[in-house]
């Protein structure tokens, strides 16, 4: 048999390969092979959402592969990631597949599996099925509801709010709960109240604490005590009284473990205890889905990440009890195992729970084969769902009421840990006062007891605003409303911040008026499809259909007939309409209450105007009423980043000393912030001080001394390759932050730091980039290396600083090193060096080998042939000629 299989990733080609072993060839997609192009009427709904699809360079290569080695095969199995994205890729390369005629007389099998594990790869090929029409279905629908909203509210945006970015159909339900919480912040007013506070002593000496509960006979609610005066005749009261003990009542309660992680409330769980984005959480689980290398084999050590579903399979239960009893012992092992049921809305139970792969690889053993955030991650994933499975924990809790005559109630409140069950391995709080409370034991009391009231405390408090949303408090609640799907939420919430929408603060979000300013529109012409409910219930349709149970073009039927009528009902909307509903919407906002009383709208400048909301040519500002006559204007904080560094002095800013006493300052240049070590030598002017610019999403003014000194003693070396034992350093260039292995750079992600990527990290970066490098090995004349790379316009091979295109259609994989020597000798072409400049600005021109001399009779017909006009130079200066005389002549 010779098969062939596709996977998405070739670090899981790579595994899996392994497993499978002769007869079988894997390759990789890459993702998707195919898009929609970002070009209007990429879908048509005139024509009943007809698609037109466009390949990529990247995707075609992929797809050009793989019919490659289909020509020597007979099955082709399309084992693409198990849910509605992966159905989705097999399906696009199917069809491409199918396009260029190269799956007749082949078998074509779609398989899925969990986990990359041995066992897991071979039960799937043993139980091949066809494609999931109804998945592949919706998939198309939202892929085809998320352009038709991008590509035809966008434009509306950009015409009617000047400066406003793209709008896309799930991420403007997101920035709108962030806009509406920030609101809610906003008219918040803080309200006072007090509590009261007694310590007793009991008969055999031992101390407690109780909190006034009643108070004459009346029970108190949280504002009944609105202010010190009423506070002080409270604590005189109690003082008046004497006390003794009222009632007793212990009760033993059950703590249950959290089932084991979904995708969101991994992303949640991390984000509050790892202090990781939701874009790591999602790419650190992949590279442990996809697997490490352990003893020379490559495993997956966890089940695929991208799941709602907290169920785990028999015999994966079956390891965890084993585990817990030898672990802990037979006590920590309930008599039944525990079955879980998700509560999301639109949950798709088909598959399993995130798990570890094998719970016999502990994260201390796993630890030493992982960098920090893979280990941090692991731990974390194997704890959770361990703990799924371990005994309850027993609490034993007090409640104890202490009355005087009057009718005054004080209550002690207390708990102690009877059995701890799952809570020996995994807490899910982090408020130590919650643990302290859990512990806290009051002495033994019974009732009628007489106490000895000791100090009496009265404290004030105040109510609080509801908190800024975090990325884990936004996470929990879209998944509650029913908003997107979870595999989306990290690429929504990274939308939001690159599009400048919002920024985060202390790990909050906090929209920008860019955002607020767009949510404020949507809201006020197209509200219903930013409605959270609309959204939810358009989800449960697209979910509806993945099940079979709605046709997909009538769910865009359904959609598209409304929307598009709320499009068109904008087209005669006037700018002056725009600017009366954002003034109203967000005047609260744009002009907060003054302490003095004044009106927050009155112009300061010419004392008679009113301020408010205008839109010009680049987007939203503040303006008076009396322009032109009064020329008033303030900026509105669009930019969170354009405004980081206005807290410069001078531009600049002292961040400290270096070890021998240098001062380390943060400065503005013409290209943004950067830091600087020292100042120049006024006696050597070309001596030049060491700076560093500052990547990406660094923020200026949380920069520490120590991060900038860690940035100018970029590159750094982070280790040695553990194959090729080559030296790998990390740095800063032109193009952002990188890593480096010899002659081969890769860039690093967004949310890599580059003073901290570890080796594991900087090895699968590189590993990504070789994917397009060959080395071929050493030139026969100098010994240096013979290299063919991938190129803008195609594949070419290099030699130090000559390089040659390869022959058209001439893969990477395809070429010698005698063949690409040959090719450098005839068609090597100098690269210019980088920098030179040549006359007016141009770069220098790369230089040439010497021509041979002509013969002299040769040279003679040349120079007279480059002397001769050409026709077309000949007709040019006829016609300039003829232009010149009709000019004289008028």
């Amino acid at each position: 048999m010779n098969a062939i299989v596709v996977v998405e990733s070739p670090a899981k080609a790579k595994t899996i390969n392994k497993y499978l072993g002769d007869g079988f060839t894997v390759l990789a997609s890459f993702g998707h092979v195919r898009d929609l192009p970002a070009k209007d009427g990429s879908v048509r709904p005139d024509e009943d959402f007809a698609m037109s699809w466009e390949e990529d360079a990247r995707g075609d290569k992929q797809v050009a592969a793989i019919a490659k080695a289909l020509k020597t095969a007979d099955t082709l199995y399309l084992a693409t990631d198990p849910d509605r994205e992966g159905e989705a890729i097999s399906w696009h390369v199917r069809a491409m597949l199918e396009s260029r005629h190269m799956l007749k007389g082949k078998t074509v099998r779609r398989i899925t599996f969990n986990e990359i594990t041995k066992s897991a790869i071979q039960a799937a090929m043993r139980a091949p099925r066809e494609l999931d029409t109804p998945l592949i279905e919706a998939y198309l629908a939202r892929r085809a509801l998320d352009y038709l909203v991008g590509f035809t509210l966008s434009p509306v945006l950009w015409r009617k709010l000047p400066g406003s970015r793209s709008a896309g159909r799930v991420q403007s339900v997101a920035l709108r709960l962030i806009c509406e919480r920030e609101a809610e912040i906003e008219v918040f007013r803080a309200r006072e109240y007090w509590t009261i506070e007694a310590g007793f002593t009991t008969p055999g000496g031992a101390p407690f604490r109780a909190k006034l509960t009643h108070l004459n006979g009346r029970k108190l609610d949280q504002f009944d005590l609105p202010d010190r005066d009423a506070a002080e005749r409270a604590r005189e009261t109690v003082e008046r009284g004497s006390f003794s003990v009222a009632s007793v009542e212990k009760k033993r309660t059950r703590r249950n473990p959290p089932p084991p992680f979904t995708t969101s409330t991994l992303q949640q769980e991390a984000s509050r205890k790892l202090h990781l984005t939701a874009q790591q959480i999602m790419r650190t689980a992949q590279q442990l889905y996809e697997g490490v290398e352990i003893g020379g084999e490559t495993v997956g050590l966890i089940t695929y990440m991208r799941t709602d579903g907290v169920q785990m399979a028999r015999e994966a239960i079956t390891a965890v009890r084993g585990q817990i009893k030898s672990a802990f012992g037979p006590d920590y092992l309930p008599a039944a195992p525990r079955e879980y049921q998700s509560r999301a809305k639109n949950a798709q139970e088909a598959h399993e729970a995130i798990r570890p792969t094998d719970f016999s690889l502990s994260p201390d053993r796993a630890a030493r084969y992982l960098n920090a955030e893979q280990s941090r991650l692991y731990d974390l994933i194997y704890k959770r769902a361990l703990a799924s499975q371990m005994q309850s924990a027993e609490l034993d809790q007090t409640s104890i009421d202490i009355a005087d005559a009057a009718g005054t109630i004080l209550r002690a409140t207390g708990s102690v840990l009877a059995f701890d069950g799952f809570l020996k391995l995994y807490r899910e709080d982090l408020d130590d006062a919650a643990e302290d409370e859990d512990s806290r034991l009051l002495p033994p009391m019974v009732k009628s007891d007489p106490l000895t009231r000791g100090a009496i405390t009265a404290d004030q408090h105040f109510t609080q605003p509801p908190p800024r949303y975090s990325e884990a408090s936004l996470v929990k609640k879209m998944e509650e409303l029913g908003i997107g799907r979870p595999s989306t939420y990290a690429s929504i919430l990274t939308v939001l911040r690159d599009r400048n929408y919002v920024r985060m603060d202390a790990r909050r979000f906090i929209p920008e008026d860019r955002g607020r300013l767009v949510t404020a529109f949507l809201v006020s012409f197209f509200g219903r499809y930013v409605d959270t409910g609309f959204t939810a219930d358009l989800e449960e349709k697209l979910d509806e259909v993945s099940d079979g149970k709605l046709d997909w073009r009538q769910v865009m039927r359904d959609f598209w007939a409304d929307f598009s009528n709320a499009v068109d009902q904008t087209k005669d909307l006037k700018i002056s309409d725009v600017i009366e509903a954002l003034d109203e919407e967000l005047g609260p906002h744009f002009f907060p209450i003054r302490e003095d009383g004044g009106d927050p709208r009155l112009c300061q400048a010419c004392g008679t105007g009113r301020l408010g909301l205008k839109l010009g040519r680049y987007g939203a500002f503040i303006g008076c009423s009396n322009y032109p006559e009064c020329q008033y204007t303030r900026k509105l904080a669009i930019n969170g980043a354009e405004d980081e560094s206005d807290t410069l002095r001078d531009g600049m800013r002292t961040l400290g000393e270096d070890p021998s006493g240098i001062p380390v300052t943060l400065r503005r240049g013409p290209y943004g912030l950067y830091i600087q070590l020292g100042e120049p030598d006024p006696e050597d002017k070309k001596a030049k001080p060491r700076r560093a610019a500052l990547p990406k999403g660094v923020n200026g003014e949380n920069l520490t001394l120590e991060q900038a000194l860690g940035l100018l003693s970029l590159p750094r070396v982070i280790g040695m390759h553990p194959e090729t034992r080559q030296e790998i350093q990390a740095g800063i260039g032109r193009f952002g932050p990188y890593v480096k292995m010899g002659p081969i750079f890769a860039s690093l992600d967004r949310d890599d730091d580059v003073l901290a990527v570890g080796l594991n990290r900087a090895v699968m970066v590189l590993a990504k980039k070789q994917e397009g490098i060959r080395d071929l090995g050493p030139h026969p004349k100098d010994g240096a290396p013979v290299m063919v790379r991938k190129g803008r316009f195609g594949p070419y091979a290099q030699h130090g600083k000559t390089v040659a295109n390869l022959p058209r259609g001439t893969e990477l994989g395809e070429i010698t090193l005698d063949e690409a020597v040959s090719l450098l000798a005839e068609k090597g072409k100098t690269l210019a060096p980088k920098g030179r400049k040549g006359a007016k600005g141009k770069p220098a021109a790369a230089a040439k080998p010497a021509a041979p001399r002509k013969p002299a009779a040769k040279a003679a017909q040349s120079k007279a042939a480059k002397s001769a006009p050409t026709k077309s130079a000949a007709g040019k200066a006829k016609s300039s000629a003829s232009r010149t005389k009709a000019r004289a002549r008028s």
